[in-house]
């Protein structure tokens, strides 16, 4: 089963007659170590087996090579990659939104939502808005997104420090 890759570029290992080198370390199909053995002789094995000579690790002094299907090792590396990616958590950046002059159930509401957010790892970004003439008391809005950098003090840390952005301050809390 001499099978080539119709291109030579480095997407993978190396199989059958693109390892060029005169002697490897092979490994049979069921995972028994042969030895040293000339590229060669590897080849002719692995064609009596009706499989594919595959350089496994090609760091190696020499290069260790195993007899197997290649088709099915390239399907169960791709497995092995799809399952790495289900397993990742992407950190998404949530928003919550406020105002001075929220009332207190309101904000009891809102920070139900950040903890929840928070647990479930992503960051959260505290958006304080003012409107007309809140823009004189800015400290109102201080104030209360500090009241939130203490409430959350234990689960979340400050990535972000407040800081005004025209006419919103802005304050980004990271999951401890």
């Amino acid at each position: 089963m001499e099978r080539e890759r119709a291109s030579s570029s480095n997407d993978g290992p190396r199989i059958n007659a693109q390892i060029a080198v005169p002697t490897v370390r092979l490994v049979k199909e069921d995972g028994t170590m042969v030895g040293v053995k000339p590229t060669r002789e590897a080849l002719q094995m692995a064609a009596d087996a009706g499989l594919d000579l595959v350089e496994v690790s090609p760091n190696a002094d020499p290069p260790v090579c195993k007899i197997l299907d290649f088709g099915k090792y390239k399907y169960q590396e791709q497995k092995k990659k799809n399952e790495a990616r289900k397993k990742q958590k992407v950190i998404e950046v949530k928003e919550i939104k406020l105002r001075p002059t929220t009332d207190e159930h309101d904000y009891e509401v809102k920070m139900r939502s950040v903890t929840r957010f928070l647990e479930e790892g992503d960051k959260v970004k505290v958006t304080l808005r003012f409107r007309g003439r809140e823009m004189v008391h800015q400290e109102l809005g201080a104030q209360v997104l500090e009241r939130v950098r203490t409430e959350f003090d234990a689960k979340a840390k400050v990535e972000q420090f407040p800081r005004l952005e025209g006419k919103q301050m802005v304050m980004i809390l990271a999951p401890k």
